[in-house]
C-alpha cells in the first residue's frame, strides 16, 4: 500500500506535466482513496473500464484518455454523471496523462510503440511543441510499403490504412506520433522520411501523402497508444510494489 500523494508526485517528476500545453489537465482527475493497493489502468476512461476496475476493488484508475477537455460542455450530466458517480461512489481516484505520457522517452506511446514495431529510434523531429510529440527513427531492415502494412496488422492486431506515396520506394526511415496526429505529416514530408504512421486519417492527409511520396499509416487511435498506459502502469506496480493491471477495451477506431 502507498499514498496516493506520493505516486502523484512520483509522475509529477517522472512525466514533467507542466511542459506541455495540453488540452486536459494532467494528474489527478477525481480523488479517491487515500492509500493505494491497486490500480487498473487503459487507454480511455471509458464506463466499460470503470466497471472493471469497479469489479476488481480497484483504488485508481489511470489513463491516457481523461475527462475534462477543453470545449467540452462543462454541465455533469448523462455519460459524465454516471463516469463521474462511478468513480465517486467507489471512491476510486482518476489519474489522467495525456501529451506527458505520447513524449515519454521510457514509458510513453511513441517510445512503447517503436518496440512493438521493432523500429529503432533515433531522436524526434524537434525539441518543442508539436515536433517534440513526432519520433522518427528506421526500419531494422528496408521493406516494401505493403509488407510494412502487413508488419503493422501482424504486431498491432490490426490492419492499418495505408496511402501508397511513392510504390516504387521501399521504406527504410519513418516518422510516427500515436493517436489523432495526422496533421502532423507536412512535418514527416518536410523531415524527408519515407513513412509516416499515427492512429487516425483526415481527407486532406490523402492528398499530402499522394502528392508528396511519403507513405503515410493509420494503424488506429486506439491500437497506437494502448501501450505506454500499460507500460507505466507495470513500471508504478515494481517502483511502489502495488498491483497494476492493464485492461484492453477493445475499440475499432
Amino acid at each position: 500500500m502507498v499514498a496516493l500523494r506520493e505516486i502523484l508526485v512520483y509522475l509529477e517528476q517522472l512525466l514533467q506535466p507542466n511542459r506541455f500545453q495540453d488540452y486536459c489537465p494532467n494528474g489527478l482527475q477525481v480523488e479517491g482513496h487515500e492509500h493505494i493497493k491497486h490500480i487498473v489502468t487503459g487507454v480511455t476512461a471509458s464506463q466499460a473500464l470503470l466497471d472493471v476496475a469497479v469489479a476488481q476493488n480497484a483504488d485508481a484508475v489511470l489513463v491516457h484518455h481523461g475527462y475534462f477537455w477543453k470545449g467540452e460542455q462543462l454541465e455533469i450530466t448523462g455519460i459524465k454523471k454516471r463516469r463521474l458517480q462511478t468513480l465517486l461512489k467507489n471512491n476510486m481516484s482518476l489519474l489522467a496523462y495525456h501529451l506527458p505520457l505520447d513524449a515519454h522517452p521510457v514509458y510513453g506511446n511513441n517510445i512503447q510503440l517503436a518496440e512493438v514495431l521493432d523500429l529503432c529510434v533515433t531522436g524526434s523531429l524537434g525539441d518543442e511543441g508539436p515536433k517534440e510529440l513526432i519520433f522518427s527513427g528506421e526500419l531494422a531492415h528496408a521493406m516494401e510499403a505493403e509488407a510494412f502494412a502487413q508488419h503493422i496488422q501482424k504486431s498491432l492486431g490490426r490492419s492499418p490504412l495505408h496511402i501508397p506515396g511513392d510504390n516504387n520506394k521501399p521504406i527504410k526511415t519513418i516518422a510516427w506520433c500515436t493517436g489523432g496526429a495526422q496533421g502532423f505529416i507536412e512535418h514527416a514530408v518536410t523531415a524527408g522520411v519515407d513513412a509516416y504512421l499515427t492512429g487516425e486519417i483526415s481527407e486532406q492527409t490523402v492528398h499530402i501523402a499522394r502528392e508528396s511520396g511519403v507513405h503515410f499509416y493509420a494503424a488506429g487511435h486506439h491500437a497506437t497508444e494502448r501501450y505506454g498506459v500499460k507500460s507505466l502502469g507495470e513500471h508504478l506496480s515494481q517502483q511502489f510494489s502495488i498491483s497494476c493491471h492493464f485492461v484492453d477495451i477493445e475499440n475499432p477506431a
